[in-house]
């Protein structure tokens, strides 16, 4: 059989986008048909005159558009621009060989598609002209708000609909939240190993981050004391309900000393609770135990499917103004045709439902991880996306990320975690829920558990 190759004349730079097109306008009109085996790599590279790594970007780009698959041992293979696939998408990590633990993401079935299809398909019917034809109330419309009271009641608390703001997800909230209570120069206090979105938030604000020392429950209320004698924070940020990246469940009474020291220095109050119900066991929210000063942030794209953006910010009456003036800056309002198809499934009991599939999945998840790391001192808990690895044996974080990826398993370092002026903590996060298949989850934990067992010197002929 002969195998097609495009002209290395018609190529252009970047070179890698150029071979990816032309292979994909090979495909599209059949000169490439489905099924069609890829020269390799390495005889692509030589036919062409190109480097293998250029190659690989461009066979990398055809798999993110899902015109080929790829498998271990056999090679790539077109798949065609209609192939629809055994799952509703397919991952980057588990087409092309290799093992994405990096990205903190839910664990997806087909299910989820199918809702989601389903939710499309039956979202014209009762619709609101409004969620369309008008791009205000700014804070969202009034339907999607009393569901969010709803939602909110489920997470622990209880709040009317007028104290309640719609957002594109909890990163909006998060930028809308900081811009609303602080102003360039103030100082934002966190667990020194904190979410990476308000390391580059503040950074991209102009305001300074003072991560505190914490233990695995999370910021020392001590630690917090001092830091307000000392300095005038304006605001705390917690993530109290499995961390990111320490995957921590602060327990009620650490909560509560927080809250007290943040009453006695007069702090305002930013938590995250991202996750929402997924965990059984979560103490009530922060924002419960102190509603007066407590800006709340939840959202449905870690506890049903990473694709319904939608959150809510509920917040104390007297800063709804400013929340509501930022909302407005960043995206005018919330997206209406998202929120309500997450109305629709607060309502109905689909997110709930989801939420629980989430936390049976996630549980599986960490008793894999349980049995192929014992032995090792790692964080987690069962209804967390991700673990925190500290690393023993002479290995550092990057030099760990960097010989794994030679394993073709990414994981996420400790750097984007870190607050300035701290300390590298010598760890590393692995998601669980990135990886879809279980069996591969599991080899992927294996080949990271291989590596723990021999000192880095012991494996030096990679270098890192």
């Amino acid at each position: 059989m002969t195998i097609w190759y495009p002209d290395p004349d018609s190529l252009s730079s970047p070179l890698h986008a150029s071979l990816a097109q032309a292979l994909a306008k090979a495909i599209s009109d059949g000169r490439l048909a489905q099924g069609a085996q890829l020269p390799t790599h390495r005889r692509m590279a030589e036919q062409l005159g190109l480097s293998v790594h250029t190659v690989s970007k461009a066979y990398d780009s055809l798999r993110r558009q899902r015109l080929i698959d790829g498998q271990v041992g056999r090679g790539s293979f077109v798949t065609g621009p209609d192939a629809a696939g055994g799952q509703p998408y397919r991952l980057e990590s588990e087409t092309g060989g290799g093992y994405d633990l990096s990205i903190s993401r839910p664990v997806f079935a087909q299910m989820h598609a199918e809702r989601f299809q389903q939710a499309l398909r039956q979202l014209p019917e009762g619709l609101d002209p409004g969620c369309y034809l008008s791009s205000r109330p700014n804070a969202g419309h009034r339907a999607h708000r009393e569901a969010g009271a709803e939602w909110l009641k489920i997470c622990g608390l209880e709040v009317s609909a007028e104290r309640i703001l719609m957002t594109n997800g909890a990163s909006h909230g998060l930028s809308a939240a900081l811009t609303a209570l602080t102003r360039p120069g103030d100082t934002v206090v966190a667990d020194k190993v904190t979410h990476h979105l308000l390391v580059s938030a503040c950074a991209c604000l102009g305001l300074t981050l003072a991560g505190l020392d914490m233990d695995g429950d999370g910021m020392l209320p001590d630690a917090l004391e001092e830091f307000c004698r000392k300095s005038a924070p304006k605001v705390l940020f917690l993530l109290p309900s499995l961390a990111n990246a320490t995957a921590g469940m602060m327990p009620e009474d650490r909560r509560q000393a927080l809250v007290e020291v943040a009453r006695k220095h007069d702090l305002l109050i930013i938590e995250n609770d991202a996750f929402g119900p997924v965990a059984e066991d979560r103490p009530e929210p922060v924002a419960a135990l102190a509603p007066e000063r407590t800006v709340y942030l939840t959202t449905f794209t870690k506890c049903t499917v990473s694709g319904l953006r939608a959150g809510y910010l509920a917040a104390p009456e007297h800063l709804l103004p400013a929340l509501t003036g930022r909302i407005v800056v960043f995206s005018w309002m919330a997206t209406p045709l998202i929120c309500e198809l997450a109305s629709r499934w607060v309502r109905d009991g689909t997110a709930l439902e989801l939420a629980r599939w989430q936390r049976r999945a996630l549980a599986e998840r960490h008793a894999i991880a349980a049995e192929v790391l014992q032995g090792w001192n790692w964080q987690g808990h069962p209804a967390a996306l991700h673990l925190w690895l500290p690393l023993e044996g002479g290995w550092t974080s990057s030099g760990f990320v960097s010989y794994a990826r030679e394993l073709n398993v990414a994981v996420a370092p400790d750097t984007p975690f870190l607050t300035p002026r701290t300390l590298p903590q010598n760890a590393v996060r692995i998601s669980l829920g990135s990886i879809q298949d279980p069996l591969r989850f599991r080899q992927a934990l294996e080949l990271l558990a291989g590596m723990l067992r021999q000192p880095p010197e012991g494996v030096s002929a990679l270098a890192f």
